[in-house]
């Protein structure tokens, strides 16, 4: 039987204490706390799942009682205890304020039994996915770091060969494939922080996906000079040569797996070339797939891979502000780009203006 969670209840109200007890009691263990100097002695005890925190108290307020649970100076162990507020006031500045010092929520009293046991029975929850995932995470870390000294010579011997002819033939694309990769480290960390799209990457090895994704121009070693490198805007027939990149890119990581035994980094290299030009309308190539149908990787590496080439000089073009960049991104949503990824995108603006700066 799981064990039930440990909430602390702290206000100086006794008439709130013992209402809050009785509608927490059959769900969670309740600490029934009259003020913070209580509260900082049973931490000295028990470390609490979640703290639901009176804000109007006498000697030590409840944004002074966070203060101090945050800064590490109390007990150790209390900066990462969720802390929900109870407060009176309906006023946007308070909450503002906690929740800038780092509240996870206000409720208001008085309050319901069934309010208040669903904001805190939805709060646990995402904790507790949060923490599972890191859990993830880090086992999937510790596992990629057991593997055989001849796979990371498959890696090493792939990137640092095939990469550097991808770029040596595409001149107007300096440094593209290594921005992407750091694009996409952005984006996938802000999906994680957000636990957004986890059973999509639940069978992900980030360890080898992030280096993989270097490949997905891969392809373009294969089309001539006098399109790749071409000063003025492709004709429809070129276009449909360089389309072919994609194509071609799959045969190639099609051909090194032959002569290898099947392993993730080549399986995330085949996705980014299949998908990467894949558009959430359906309208992209090479197959035409649409919304959720495009995995993962490609509607990442499409956000990735427009943005650098938007901000980047092209033999067609000159490059674009960040400013310009951000809009065209942004506008895309719904159509080029997923709109979830886009605002993830939006999110982490200002990083992905950093590595175009110093790409």
């Amino acid at each position: 039987m799981q064990a039930r969670h440990t909430i602390m209840l702290v206000d100086d109200n006794m008439a709130i204490l013992s209402m809050g007890k009785n509608m927490l009691k059959d769900k969670y263990k309740v600490y029934p706390l009259p003020s913070a100097a209580k509260l900082f002695e049973m931490l000295s005890r028990v470390i609490p799942d979640l703290i639901l925190l009176d804000i109007d108290m006498p000697e030590m307020d409840g944004y002074e009682t966070l203060r101090r649970l945050k800064i590490k100076t109390e007990t150790e162990g209390t900066e990462d205890i969720p802390v929900i507020f109870l407060t009176g006031r309906k006023n946007e500045a308070s909450e503002m304020k906690g929740l800038n010092m780092g509240a996870i929520d206000y409720v208001y009293k008085p309050f319901s039994a069934p309010l208040l046991l669903r904001r805190i029975e939805t709060h646990l929850l995402t904790i507790s996915q949060k923490k599972e995932l890191k859990n993830h995470n880090e086992n999937l870390q510790a596992m990629v770091r057991k593997q055989t000294d001849s796979i990371f010579s498959l890696q090493s011997a792939v990137l640092s060969t095939v990469s550097e002819l991808v770029e040596f033939r595409d001149t107007m694309t300096g440094n593209h494939v290594s921005r992407t990769q750091r694009y996409l480290q952005l984006l996938i960390a802000a999906l994680i922080e957000e636990n957004i799209y986890r059973n999509e990457m639940a069978h992900w090895n980030l360890y080898f996906l992030l280096p993989s994704a270097q490949l997905h121009d891969v392809g373009k070693i294969a089309i001539g000079d006098a399109i790749l490198n071409k000063p003025g805007k492709l004709t429809p027939e070129e276009f449909e040569i360089m389309k072919t990149h994609v194509t071609i890119g799959i045969s190639i990581i099609e051909k090194i797996g032959q002569n290898m035994p099947e392993h993730d980094f080549l399986k995330h290299a085949k996705t980014f070339v299949a998908t990467h030009h894949e558009r959430w309308d359906g309208t992209g190539y090479p197959v035409g797939l649409s919304g959720e149908d495009i995995p993962l990787e490609g509607r990442l590496m499409a956000i990735a891979d427009v943005y650098d080439a938007l901000i980047s000089r092209r033999s067609y073009k000159p490059s674009f502000s960040r400013e310009k960049a951000e809009r065209i991104i942004i506008e895309g949503g719904g159509k080029h780009f997923d709109p979830v990824l886009v605002e993830m995108f939006r999110k982490t603006a200002d990083g992905f203006a950093e590595i175009s700066n110093y790409g």
